[in-house]
């Protein structure tokens, strides 16, 4: 399995929680911290972990695409599981 691969699957599992988190709890979108800015934050992580993991080498990073397309699907997530819940959520 790739590295691209396992990026989309953890991203998947970030927005499932957001979602839930938001679905069950509204009131965290008037957290500090936005909810969309829970799913960048996790992107940087992961990314900043392949860095550091690859000894700084440029290979061991994530390609820009792979970064949009796990943001993509974390932010897709984390909007439909509460709309679907029919929680009251704000996103932006």
């Amino acid at each position: 399995m790739s590295r691209d691969w396992i990026f989309y699957a953890y991203m998947a599992l970030i927005g499932a929680a957001a979602g839930a988190v938001l679905a069950a709890a509204p009131a965290a979108q008037n957290f500090a911290v936005k909810p969309y800015f829970w799913v960048l934050i996790a992107v940087a992580l992961f990314d900043g972990a392949l860095y550091l993991r690859g000894r700084n080498a440029r290979a061991a990073m994530l390609t820009m695409n792979a970064r949009v397309i796990g943001f993509v699907i974390g932010i897709v997530l984390m909007v439909a599981i509460p709309m679907l819940a029919g929680a009251p959520v704000r996103f932006f």
